[in-house]
Parts: structure tokens; C-alpha cells; sequence
């Protein structure tokens, strides 16, 4: 049996505060960091999205907190998106006790985040871009900051915040704790370790890719024209879903002809504003509307519990980006379904992906013609039925195969 919060060394506070939520037993990644971090360790993480990585860093950072000056927080929280910073924020916030949890990102006014610094907070969760634009306005100031944590730093670097992250890292104290938690370790996030941790200590849980293990995958050829009607009908077939497109643009059209379609649809992406952003996640998560319709923003650092099907409405441009949309089901030993809609000239492109993907059955085509015949949409809801009631008894299935994620593929026959 694993050890408990309070085995650990966490403060009893924490340890109540934590039960009151039923969470009395910690994950593989905080039983891996927790003890490390309290002593005062520099920590290099490696876990996928899901693993419980924000109490690993978070209890040590609200233990040794505290006492912060207006202005000037003791500890930073460097995260990518909008979203992941407010799912921290509250995360935080709901074993905190006395310590003070200030939260900064752009796409909202500046007004409660500058009141906020002014009252003063021991730890700041930032975006990096929002960061850097206070500490111009002279509202924050980082030379206090002695523990900083770097979350999901793999999405960072590919958002292309490693020198905003550099040049706030040099605004720290020289003497300073560095904790850091990535999906992989290697490239970009590798010179973060080797030029701003001292010594770490490295855990690594997990695969380094998502775990699709529970989802069965179907792909299937569709044209163009039809996508929204067979997206309708996975949606309608499977349950609560999250439909990936590749564009702004594309997840607004998408959403307005699913809804007149009578499915009830929310879009988040990059061009919405964060009110608009967040209440789209929450009516997702309390069931007010059935299908978020998504560009990759979401794709990763965002939970949302019980998705019950993800739909690449356009397909991922390469395996990781397919992995970690698709990871937005199948959690926490649950099943799920995941279904790519082809267009015909894109059958060789998916093919490619499937190789690296290590799924071994090609996709059986169909012909484009046949695809609105009653039939034929009879024998896709069956299979979507069939999937989505697998996925409610959260069996785990299929075989390994070379990429180290096992999971069914499934193609539509002739």
C-alpha cells in the first residue's frame, strides 16, 4: 500500500484539507517528488498530462510559502495556457489555508490581477507573456521568488515562450528552488535543466506520450462536404465529445452547423476571450453542452473528467499532435472512443501517421458515394454504440504494439 500524505512529510494542514476532498492516498508522480521537494530539492519530472503533477509540485510550494511582501512573491508557477493557470489557481487555492494564491494571463482585464499584487501573494501561477508585461508596469518583482515551478514546460517550448521563460528565470534569486514537470525532458527542455536546476533529482512515471490504451480508434474516409454529418452522428452515438478542427475560423463554423444540427456545442480557442474560454469548459464539464469544439489549445494541460469520444474533425498533422488530442479520453482507466474523419486525398498522409503511430491495419476506404446511403450510416452508429458502451465499462483492451501505446484501430468496411 502506498504511503500517506502525512508519511510523506506533508503538513497537517495540507493532509485535512486534502482529505476533505477524499484524497488521502498520493499518485506515482507524488510519491515519486513530494519528499524531494519538501527537502528542498531541485526536481526534474517527467509525467504525462492527468498524473496528478499539481499536488506533486503544489504541496511543496504552499508548505514552504509564505510571508510574501506586496509585489513581490516568494513562489512562481510558469504555465502555457490561460486555462491550465486558472485549473491551477483553484487547485491550489483549495488546501492553501493561509497562503495566498495570486493567478496572472492575458485575455482579461488587468485590473484584479495589479489589486491582487498590490494586497500581495505567496505564490503567483503566471502565464509568461502576462508576466513579463507587469513586471514592465512595474507591478511585480520577481527577486523575492526563491521557489519556481516550470509546468507542462514541453508546451511552452513549443509555444515558443523558452526565452520570455529565460529571461524571467534570470529575474529570480540566485538561490532558488527550481522544479520542473514536462511530458519529455529532451531539447529545449533539457537547456532549461542544465542552465536553471542545480543537482536534480529526476522521476520519470509513465509513458512519455498520452495513454490511449482504454480508446478504441476508428478511422474512417469521408468527403469533405460530409464531415459535419458524420461528426453529428459520432457525437450523438458516443456521448460527451471533444472535436478537434484545425482552425479559429473552422471551430466557429463547425460549432454553428453541429448546433443546427440540435447538438449543443461550445468553441474554444485562441480568438475567444477568456470569460468565453472558460465558460465553454465549464459547460462542458457540468454537461450544458455535449461537444467542445476545439483548435489544439486544448489539446493538452487541460482535465476535463468523462469525455466520452474525441473526433479529429481534421486530421492531426502528426502522431503526437494525434496522441495528445486523443488523450482527452480514455482517463483514469476509463474507455473512450476516438474517430478521425479522412478526406479521400489525405487517406496516403494518415497512412504515414498510422505507421508512426504503430498501428499495423491500414484504413479500409469507402466509397464517398456510398458514404450517405442508410446503410451505411446504420453500420457507423452500430459501431459507435458498440465502442461507446465498451468505453462506459472502462475495459482496457488491445495489444502492444511498437510505439509503446496499445489500443484498438477499427476501419469502416465495405
Amino acid at each position: 500500500m502506498p504511503p500517506t500524505f502525512a508519511q510523506l512529510g506533508v503538513p497537517d494542514f495540507i493532509v485535512r484539507a486534502l482529505a476533505q476532498r477524499s484524497i488521502t492516498r498520493p499518485f506515482d508522480i507524488q510519491m515519486a517528488t513530494v519528499a524531494d521537494a519538501l527537502d528542498g530539492r531541485d526536481v526534474c519530472g517527467r509525467a504525462p498530462t492527468g498524473s496528478g503533477k499539481t499536488l506533486a509540485f503544489g504541496i511543496p510550494l504552499v508548505a514552504l510559502a509564505g510571508g510574501s511582501q506586496p509585489h513581490r512573491p516568494q513562489g512562481l508557477v510558469l504555465v502555457p495556457t490561460r486555462e491550465l493557470a486558472d485549473q491551477i489557481t483553484k487547485e491550489l487555492r483549495s488546501f492553501a489555508g493561509k497562503r495566498r494564491i495570486g493567478v496572472a494571463y492575458g485575455g482579461v482585464g488587468y485590473g484584479p490581477q495589479l489589486a491582487s499584487l498590490r494586497r500581495g501573494v505567496d505564490i503567483l501561477v503566471a502565464c509568461p507573456g502576462r508576466l513579463e508585461d507587469l513586471i514592465s508596469q512595474g507591478a511585480v518583482d520577481l527577486s523575492a521568488v526563491d521557489r519556481v515551478v516550470l509546468d507542462e514546460a514541453d508546451r511552452m517550448a513549443d509555444m515558443g515562450f523558452i526565452p520570455v521563460v529565460r529571461r524571467l528565470l534570470d529575474q529570480t534569486a540566485t538561490q532558488r528552488q527550481t522544479l520542473l514537470f514536462s511530458a519529455t525532458l529532451d531539447g529545449d527542455v533539457a537547456s532549461l535543466t542544465r542552465d536553471y536546476q542545480r543537482d536534480p533529482v529526476r522521476h520519470e512515471v509513465g509513458d512519455e506520450t498520452p495513454d490511449v490504451t482504454a480508446a478504441d480508434h476508428i478511422f474512417w474516409k469521408v468527403a469533405r462536404t460530409d464531415r459535419v454529418d458524420v461528426c453529428a452522428e459520432a457525437i450523438d452515438a458516443a456521448g460527451t465529445t471533444v472535436v478537434f478542427c484545425r482552425t479559429r475560423h473552422g471551430c466557429d463554423r463547425v460549432a454553428r452547423q453541429l448546433g443546427r444540427r440540435g447538438i449543443a456545442t461550445a468553441a474554444i480557442h485562441g480568438g475567444r476571450s477568456q470569460s468565453q474560454r472558460t465558460r465553454a469548459l465549464d459547460d462542458f464539464a457540468t454537461g450544458k453542452v455535449q461537444a467542445l469544439i476545439a483548435t489544439d489549445v486544448a489539446a493538452r494541460g487541460i482535465h476535463v473528467p468523462g469525455v466520452d469520444a474525441v473526433v479529429h474533425y481534421d486530421v492531426a498533422v502528426d502522431h503526437k499532435t494525434y496522441l495528445h488530442r486523443s488523450g482527452r479520453t480514455a482517463r483514469a482507466g476509463k474507455g473512450g472512443v476516438v474517430v478521425s474523419l479522412v478526406e479521400p486525398e489525405k487517406v496516403k498522409e494518415l497512412a504515414s501517421m498510422q505507421r508512426e503511430l504503430g498501428f499495423r491495419t491500414s484504413t479500409t476506404e469507402v466509397d464517398v458515394a456510398e458514404i450517405r446511403q442508410p446503410s451505411r450510416s446504420r453500420t457507423r452508429r452500430r459501431t459507435l454504440e458498440h465502442s461507446a458502451a465498451k468505453s462506459q465499462s472502462g475495459r482496457r483492451r488491445g495489444s502492444k504494439n511498437r510505439s509503446g501505446s496499445r489500443g484498438r484501430q477499427r476501419a469502416s468496411h465495405r
